[in-house]
C-alpha cells in the first residue's frame, strides 16, 4: 500500500467515525479484519478465552498507549508502564485510550478509597482552611493532616494507629519448658535454634532449668539484647564438658554469634526474603492500639481541628452515602452554615462552600455506581477488582475528557444487577460526554446496552480467535456459531427441576462483624445454597469470614493469611473475629474447603500445571522414556525450579532483563534457551515427539489429545476443562491469571480428590469472568459436588447460577449500616416473591410467568 493510499485510507475512518484493525493476530487472534465505531458503547462478547481481551486490550489498547508514548520524550517513557507492540498490520482511526482494568489493590495498607477517588486531598484542603480551630491553634497546612507525612503522622505509631511489641510472654508461651526445650519459641526450630542454644551454654547459662526459675536479668538478656558476642561453640557437648573444653582451652568446633530473640524476630521479618519465614516470626509480635492517637494515626493538634463536630480521622471513617448528607448541606450554605458559626471569618464559610461542593460532585458519581457503602480510610488492598475498578471509573466520569477511548475490563464484576444498572448509566454518560467505551463484558444486561456488539470466538483458545459478528446486538440473532447468541436474547426460562432437600442445618446465632449485628442464620446442609444480595450488603462479611472463622475454630482447622505476608501487614489493624456461636450442625462436617480468588502464586514460576499436582504427573512421564532412564534422569530434571534441568543462562525464568540507558527496561526471550526455560540436554527428551517446553506450551484441551493414553493425567486435565479453563495453556505464569481463574484453579484441584462427602465448600462469586456458557459447566460441577454428600454455599451475583440453587439467603435490604439482615431465605421460586429483596426483580427474570 502506498502512502497515498494510507492517507486516504486513515482520512475515511475519520470521517465515518470507524476504528478499523486489519490483520490482528495478538496471542490467539487468526489475523483478523474488523471495523467498531467510535463515539459509542462497544462491548466485546464471547467465552473465556476466546480472544475478547486480547482484541481489546492486547491489541487496541496497546496500540494507543504505543502511539501516544511516541510522542513523550524518551526520558519521560521510562515513567510509564510499557506494554509489547500488538501483532497487527495496521490500526486507523484509532484516539487516545484508558484503560481500566480488573486488577489488585495496591499492596501499601496507605493506600484508600481516600486516595484513589482525591477526596482525601480535598477533605485535608477543608480542614486545613476551613475547619474549627481550638482558640489559639495556629492554621495548620493541609499536609498537617495526612498519615503519610512526618508533618501530620502521630509522633508515637509514625502513621501506623498502631503500636508493636515483642514480649516476653509472645516468645515463651510455655515457661515451664526449659531452654533446651525450645522455651523460646520464637527462636528458629532447625540448626540455628540449636546453634542458639549452644553459645547460652557457652555463656554460662543454665539450658536446663525451667524458664520461669531463671532470674529476672538473665531472661530480660537473652530476649531483649542487642548485644551479639562471638564465642566459641562446642557442638554435641554437654554443658560439664563445655565448661571443662573453655578451661582447657580445646579447638571449638566453630565461633558462634548470638541473637537475643526479639532482635531475631524484628530482623527477620523486615529482612527475610522468605514469606514463610516472615509468616512465622509475625505470630510472635502483638499489635495494640496507639495509646496517643487511639488508631486514628494523626497527631493530637491535627485531631484538635474540627469539621462538622467531627475531627477529619471521624468524618474519613463515615460511609460515603453519609458524606454526601454532610457536605451536601454546607455546599448549598449561604455563608451562614457551620463551617462559620461566629460568623467572624466569611473567607472560611466561601472555602468549606467551594470545596463542599467540589466534593458533592465527586461523591455524586461514587454513589451511581453503587459505592456508597465504602467509606474514604477503607484500605485499597480490601476491595475486590470491581470495586477498585468502579472507583477509578468515577474518578474518569468527574474528569470530563472528551475524545478518549476507555477499555474496560468486565466492570460488572461483583455486581448485584442493581448496582449494574447504576454502573450501565455511568458508561453512557462518559459515551455523551464525547468518548468511546469498549468493554469487555460476560454480563447480559451490559450486552443488551450495548450500541455495538464485537462477538468472538468460536471456542476458546486454537478454537477462538475470529469475528463471528461486528455490529448492533440484534443482529447476533443470526449467528448460529455464536454461544452468545444463545443467552442474549433469552427471555428468561424455568430451571424445570426440584430443589434438593437439606439433610439438615447448620444453625449460627449472634454473628456480629461488620455491619452484621447479632445475625442468626440457619444453612442448610447436602444442598448448594446461593447467598445474595446487593455490593456492600455483608454477604462476604457473613460467609467468606464469619462463617469461614466460626466453622474452622469448630473443626480445629487453621485459616491461612492471605498469600505473602510482608511489612505492610503490620499496617494493617488486628485482624477483626466475628463474634457468634454455632449453635447446631456442625457436627455432621468432617472438614471444610475455601476456594477464594486470591493469587495462586505470586511469581510466574508458580502455574497452574505445579499447583494442580498436574505437572508432576507430566515430569514422571518423561522421566520413565528410554533416553531419560539411559542417562539416569530422574523427575527433577524436568523442572526449571531445579539447577539441573533449568538453563543455566536465564535460570528457567525463559526471558532476561535488557537494561537500556534511556528507554525502560525491557524483558527479552533468553538467547540460549529462546523462552524454552529449560537446559539442551533435557530437551533432547521427547515423550510422543514433544520435549517438556511445547508440553507446557499446550493449552488444557490440546493436551487432553496428547495425554489421551495416560488416565491420570487425563483426570487432571478434565476437570480443568469441565471448569471452563481448557483454554489455558499448562505452563501458564500464576501472575497472568484473573482472580477467577485461579479461583477455579483451586476449585478444579479439590475436584480432583476423592470425595467422602460431610464437606463444606465456600466460594465467593466463583463465575467471574466465566461466559454464560461456562457458568452451565460451572454448575454442573458444583451440583456433583452436592450429589457426592456435600455442602456448596456461594456468594453470587449470577443470577444463573442462583436461578439454579437449591436453596436462597438474601442479604440487604441495601449496602453498608442499611443491610446487614436477612431480607428472604428459601428456595429461589419463593424468594423471587419477595416484595423487599432487592434481589427478586432479577431473579423473577429467570422464571417463566
Amino acid at each position: 500500500m502506498t502512502g497515498d493510499d494510507l492517507a486516504r485510507r486513515r482520512g475515511a475512518a475519520a470521517v465515518d467515525g470507524m476504528v478499523r484493525v486489519r490483520g490482528a493476530r495478538e496471542h490467539n487472534l487468526k489475523n483478523l479484519d474488523v471495523d467498531i465505531p467510535r463515539d459509542a458503547l462497544v462491548v466485546f462478547t464471547g467465552v473465556s478465552g476466546s480472544g475478547k481481551s486480547s482484541l481489546a486490550f492486547g491489541t487496541l489498547y496497546a496500540e494507543a498507549q504505543r502511539r501516544y508514548l511516541e510522542s513523550v520524550s524518551p526520558y519521560a517513557r521510562r515513567l510509564f508502564h510499557q506494554l509489547a507492540v500488538p501483532e497487527v498490520d495496521s490500526i486507523d482511526g484509532l484516539p487516545p485510550a484508558v484503560a481500566l482494568q480488573q486488577q489488585r489493590g495496591s499492596p501499601t495498607t496507605r493506600s484508600s478509597v481516600g486516595s484513589v477517588t482525591t477526596l482525601s486531598n480535598l477533605l485535608r484542603m477543608l480542614y486545613s482552611r476551613a475547619g474549627d480551630y481550638p482558640s489559639g491553634q495556629a492554621m495548620l497546612y493541609a499536609e498537617s493532616f495526612s498519615t503519610n507525612t512526618a508533618e501530620g503522622a502521630c509522633p508515637k505509631c509514625h502513621g501506623l494507629g498502631r503500636i508493636y511489641e515483642v514480649t516476653e510472654k509472645s516468645m515463651v508461651p510455655d515457661d515451664s519448658l526449659t531452654i533446651r526445650q525450645r522455651a523460646v519459641a520464637a527462636w528458629p526450630t532447625a540448626w540455628q535454634g540449636q546453634n542458639l542454644r549452644d553459645i547460652l551454654v557457652t555463656l554460662g547459662y543454665d539450658v536446663d532449668k525451667p524458664w520461669r526459675e531463671l532470674s529476672k536479668k538473665d531472661r530480660d538478656w537473652i530476649l531483649f539484647t542487642d548485644e551479639q558476642p562471638t564465642v566459641p561453640v562446642y557442638a554435641g557437648f554437654t554443658p560439664t564438658e563445655t565448661r571443662a573444653a573453655l578451661r582447657r582451652k580445646l579447638e571449638p568446633s566453630y565461633q558462634g554469634t548470638f541473637t537475643g530473640a526479639r532482635r531475631y524476630v524484628l530482623s527477620t521479618f523486615a529482612n527475610s526474603q522468605s514469606a514463610m519465614m516472615k509468616r512465622r516470626v509475625a505470630q510472635f509480635m502483638l499489635s495494640t492500639e496507639c495509646p496517643v492517637c487511639h488508631g486514628k494515626r494523626l497527631r493530637p493538634e491535627s485531631l484538635r481541628v474540627k469539621f462538622a463536630g467531627m475531627d477529619i480521622a471521624e468524618i474519613s471513617a463515615l460511609p460515603m452515602k453519609r458524606l454526601e448528607s454532610i457536605f451536601r448541606s454546607c455546599a448549598e450554605d449561604r455563608g451562614t452554615g457551620q463551617a462559620n458559626p461566629d460568623g467572624q471569618h466569611p473567607e472560611k464559610a466561601i472555602v468549606a462552600q467551594r470545596i463542599s461542593q467540589d466534593i458533592l460532585a465527586r461523591l455524586e458519581v461514587l454513589l451511581d455506581l453503587g459505592l456508597g457503602y465504602l467509606s474514604l480510610e477503607r484500605s485499597t488492598p480490601t476491595l475486590s477488582p470491581g470495586e477498585l475498578q468502579r472507583l477509578r471509573l468515577a474518578t474518569q466520569v468527574h474528569s470530563n475528557l472528551f475524545g478518549v477511548v476507555y477499555v474496560l475490563d468486565e466492570p460488572s464484576a461483583g455486581l448485584h444487577p442493581a448496582d449494574t444498572d447504576a454502573l450501565l448509566k455511568a458508561l453512557h454518560r462518559l459515551k455523551e460526554s464525547g468518548n468511546t467505551l469498549f468493554v469487555v463484558e460476560h454480563e447480559l444486561e451490559v450486552m443488551r446496552s450495548a450500541d455495538w456488539l464485537v462477538d468472538v470466538g468460536p471456542g476458546a483458545g486454537e478454537n477462538g480467535g475470529q469475528i463471528l459478528y461486528s455490529g448492533p446486538p440484534d443482529g447476533l440473532r443470526t449467528v448460529t456459531a455464536s454461544q452468545t447468541r444463545r443467552y442474549i436474547f433469552a427471555q428468561g426460562h424455568s430451571t424445570g427441576r426440584t430443589p434438593r432437600e437439606p439433610r439438615g442445618w447448620l444453625r449460627l446465632r449472634g454473628v456480629s462483624l461488620n455491619n452484621l449485628e447479632r445475625l442468626d442464620v440457619a444453612i442448610p446442609l447436602g444442598v448448594f445454597t446461593s447467598v445474595t444480595g446487593v455490593s456492600g450488603s455483608g454477604k462476604s462479611s457473613l460467609i467468606s469470614q464469619a462463617l469461614v472463622d466460626l466453622v474452622a475454630d469448630r473443626l480445629g482447622q487453621r485459616i491461612e493469611p492471605d498469600g505473602d505476608i510482608d511489612n505492610e501487614e503490620l499496617e494493617q489493624a488486628a485482624p477483626i473475629t466475628a463474634a457468634g456461636e454455632i449453635v447446631s450442625g456442625v457436627e455432621s462436617l468432617r472438614r471444610m474447603v475455601r476456594v477464594d480468588q486470591r493469587p495462586i502464586g505470586r511469581t510466574p514460576r508458580s502455574n497452574m500445571a505445579t499447583y494442580t499436582g498436574l505437572f508432576d504427573h507430566v515430569r514422571r512421564l518423561f522421566a520413565a522414556t528410554k533416553l531419560a532412564r539411559s542417562r539416569h534422569y530422574d523427575a527433577g530434571q524436568f523442572s526449571f525450579n531445579v539447577g539441573k534441568g533449568r538453563c543455566p543462562t536465564c535460570s528457567g525464568e525463559g526471558s532476561v532483563c535488557v537494561e537500556l540507558l534511556f528507554l525502560p527496561s525491557v524483558y527479552a526471550p533468553c538467547p540460549t534457551c529462546h523462552g524454552a526455560r529449560f537446559n539442551p540436554k533435557t530437551l533432547e527428551i521427547k515423550y510422543h515427539d514433544k520435549d517438556i517446553s511445547q508440553v507446557l506450551a499446550l493449552t488444557v484441551e490440546a493436551a487432553l489429545d496428547f495425554f489421551s493414553g495416560e488416565p491420570t493425567v487425563q483426570r487432571s486435565l478434565r476437570v480443568l476443562s469441565d471448569v471452563g479453563l481448557g483454554y489455558l495453556k499448562l505452563g501458564q505464569p500464576a501472575t497472568e491469571l484473573s482472580g477467577g481463574e485461579a479461583q477455579r484453579i483451586k476449585l478444579a484441584t479439590e475436584l480432583q480428590r476423592a470425595q467422602h462427602g460431610d464437606t463444606l465448600y465456600i466460594l465467593d462469586e466463583p463465575t467471574t469472568g466465566l461466559h454464560p456458557s461456562d457458568v452451565e459447566r460451572l454448575q454442573a460441577q458444583l451440583d456433583g459436588l452436592v450429589e457426592a454428600g456435600n455442602t456448596v454455599v456461594v456468594v453470587e451475583h449470577d443470577m444463573q447460577i442462583v436461578a439454579e440453587s437449591d436453596w436462597m439467603i438474601d442479604i440487604g435490604p441495601g449496602a453498608g449500616d442499611e443491610g446487614g439482615t436477612i431480607v428472604a431465605s428459601g428456595p429461589p421460586s419463593e424468594v423471587m416473591k419477595s416484595e423487599r429483596s432487592k434481589t427478586a426483580h432479577y431473579l423473577r427474570k429467570y422464571f417463566h410467568p
